[in-house]
């Protein structure tokens, strides 16, 4: 899967909920985790992030939104339970993306969500554990970008395998001037200066 992204949470309460969050971060393949004006003691995160996410992947702990950094290009995605959020099985992830969830019993501050790129929501009928909205929201990530065999047609057939991926020579974009042809097996395309 090509790009990169992290999970963060904006004012969680509960270390345990965070450690939670970065525990299925980690398992999911973030490339970093991160605290916005949270009340976080990894002592008590690590309680339930087993994985110690903090010594396999950056952890960056911002003590308010404006201190808060992501890498260049990276969209900042709000998950929140809002009417004009787009529902998650319809979002089309970026490549490289940050989400950001809001505190437990709470929602995103509304400085954040004007500072997000993207907001979505899970189609639920009420919001639920923020640990458990930030696990669906990598998991549609995975699926949605990630190689995986076609579901089958109907219910106990086995998957529709990918075809398998076929290595060939490297495509060169152009020629270079003083070439007139490619070298052996390899294809151009482009115009040549």
């Amino acid at each position: 899967m090509r790009g990169f992204f992290g999970v963060g949470v904006e004012g969680v309460s509960k270390p345990m909920n965070a450690g939670s969050i970065f525990r299925s971060a980690h398992a999911f393949g973030a490339s970093f985790v991160f605290t916005v004006a949270a009340v976080y003691d990894k002592k008590i995160g690590d309680r339930s992030d087993t994985s110690r996410t903090g010594g396999q992947i950056p952890f960056y702990s911002f003590p308010d939104r404006d201190s808060m950094i992501l890498p260049q290009h990276c969209r900042l995605v709000g998950v929140e339970l809002t009417d004009d959020a787009v529902e998650l099985p319809s979002f089309h992830h970026p490549q490289t993306a940050a989400y950001i969830l809001g505190p437990e019993r709470g929602s995103l501050s509304p400085e954040m969500t004007a500072r997000c790129d993207d907001v979505v929501k899970i189609p639920t009928k009420f919001c639920v554990n923020v640990g458990i909205a930030a696990a669906v929201v990598m998991y549609d990530r995975v699926m949605s970008l990630g190689r995986f065999p076609a579901r089958s047609l109907h219910a106990g057939a086995k998957p529709i395998p990918l075809d398998e991926h076929i290595h060939g020579m490297p495509i060169l974009r152009k020629l270079r001037r003083f070439e007139k042809q490619p070298p052996e097996g390899y294809e151009t395309y482009g115009e040549d200066e």
